[in-house]
């Protein structure tokens, strides 16, 4: 189980661990981050986990396409 900083949003530190798997290619582009597995993984809610895919969104990592899910972005998208 993920050992969280009781310091800072638990929505904050997945999102840098899913950044840092964009970033290593563990996660490729156009990879489903589910939200599903997410919250498995963490032990959180799905509101925590969503608020972790927006952020990563409003970075332009992800896009998300309703009823299919999230996915890494290609970096060839505009």
């Amino acid at each position: 189980m993920f050992e969280f900083d009781p310091t800072r949003p638990k929505w904050q530190q997945i999102a840098d661990v899913v950044r840092q798997r964009i970033s290593s290619g563990e996660y490729p582009a156009r990879h489903l981050v589910s939200e599903v597995q997410l919250e498995g993984e963490f032990g959180v809610t799905r509101t925590t986990v969503r608020k972790a895919t927006a952020a990563l969104r409003e970075e332009g990592l992800i896009v998300t396409t309703p009823g299919m899910g999230s996915f890494v972005r290609d970096g060839n998208e505009a």
